[in-house]
């Protein structure tokens, strides 16, 4: 599981540093940091897709939320029990002390009134 996590985090983090540093024209000397790069990445990948350039930075950030959901959902399916366990601890389920009592007057049996 701990591998799965790190080989769907590091392409994540790695895409997201770069489109910001190259968004800003943060480039410390390096030219794929450089908007020029990054514009230019995205006029290659729009002329393939035939998309424009601009609608494919939301594409990508949808599909980064739904392989992350994808991805959470997977941990909660294996991790299901130890998730129940910890509900159950969090929130125990309420008991009635006395089973048969009525919790409201109006529930009471009211037949020795005047």
């Amino acid at each position: 599981m701990k591998w799965f996590l790190i080989l769907w985090a590091c392409p994540i983090v790695i895409l997201t540093g770069w489109y910001g540093l190259s968004y800003y024209d943060m480039s410390f000397g390096i030219f794929m940091l450089t908007r020029q790069a990054h514009d230019l990445v995205f006029a290659v990948y729009g002329n393939v897709l035939g998309l424009p350039p601009e609608t494919i930075p939301p594409l990508v950030a949808r599909a980064i939320a739904v392989d992350s959901l994808i991805v959470f959902a997977i941990i909660a399916y294996r991790k299901r029990r130890e998730i129940r366990a910890w509900y159950g601890r969090r929130f125990p389920a309420v008991q009635p002390s006395e089973p048969k009592a009525a919790p409201f007057a109006k529930d009471a049996n009211l037949s020795s009134a005047p």
